[in-house]
């Protein structure tokens, strides 16, 4: 039996539009089933499974944000960013999203290629027939592995075969950090550093990126202990950033913590709105 739910709102969830594995629908159904009021759908590259997820929230009663979970990379800082309140259908965004698209599918290639000279055979059919059309990323490659018996599970097979040095490993180019800011900013959103010890120096990152825009940091990340978490607060506060937070859910066995695990204030959600519109009025968008 999974765990009571910590928090009525989960800001970074996945669903099958990247590396999920449930639908857009299904997401919000759980969510619903959670007791959660709020959720932002933060897909990798991908806006496709907004509209699905909004209008089954909208029946459920569950208030989905448009978001997006963007990869960048620049001169060794690897980062991800965030965006809330975006339009879903910005075509500046969608431009983005189909040279992301296609330098994943690209290395999917790589990967899997690297992977069978190392003696793993693996069809590159079956990674994308994972993907079922949306994004596709190592965590499908990862569960092929798993099926095949290669790994015990998803985390186990990033860590034998898919992280930087082990043998399926294979560079992508990607999307600088401060050119997915102003991608989200375009399509009407703000800007969120996640997981920010993922970038191996939160402070560094920080430093670089509030300068151009960076609206806030992901504090209560789901796998961060409370000390980590703290220190997250207060390096956001230092440079007036938004504090926001989540599970990172994608599905029951890929993370260690379920939808809804982690606390996040409830007051952040109207924080990063008031954030939006500003950004929004700039440009003469709409309101959200």
């Amino acid at each position: 039996m999974n765990a009571p739910a910590l928090s009525s709102v989960d800001l970074h969830c996945h669903s099958t539009a990247s590396d999920g594995l449930r639908t857009p629908a299904e997401l919000v159904a759980y969510a619903a089933e959670r007791r959660l009021t709020v959720i932002g759908l933060c897909d990798h590259d991908s806006t496709n499974g907004v509209a699905e997820a909004v209008d089954t929230g909208a029946r459920l009663g569950v208030e989905v944000i448009p978001g997006v979970e963007l990869s960048s990379e620049i001169e060794g800082l690897q980062a991800h960013i965030l965006g809330y309140f975006i339009d879903p259908a910005s075509e500046s965004l969608q431009g983005e999203f189909a040279w992301m698209n296609a330098t994943r599918q690209a290395r999917i290639q790589l990967i899997c290629a690297n992977l069978n000279a190392a003696g793993i055979p693996i069809d590159t059919a079956d990674v994308l027939a994972l993907s079922d059309g949306g994004t596709v990323g190592r965590p499908h490659v990862a569960r092929v592995l798993v099926a095949n018996g290669y790994a015990e599970s998803v985390s186990d097979a990033f860590t034998r075969y898919l992280t930087r040095g082990k043998p399926g490993y294979a560079h992508s180019e990607k999307i600088t950090p401060e050119g997915a800011i102003a991608a989200i900013e375009r399509a009407g959103g703000v800007a969120v550093l996640a997981h920010p010890w993922s970038t191996k120096n939160p402070r560094a990152a920080v430093e670089r990126l509030a300068p151009v825009g960076l609206t806030g940091v992901e504090c209560y990340y789901g796998e961060y202990e409370p000390p980590v978490q703290r220190d997250l607060v207060s390096l956001a506060h230092a440079f007036g950033l938004l504090t926001t937070g989540g599970s990172d859910y994608h599905g029951e066995g890929v993370k260690t913590v379920d939808l809804g695990g982690v606390l996040v204030p409830p007051e952040t959600v109207d924080r990063l709105r008031t954030a939006a519109n500003a950004v929004r009025a700039q440009s003469g968008m709409a309101q959200v």
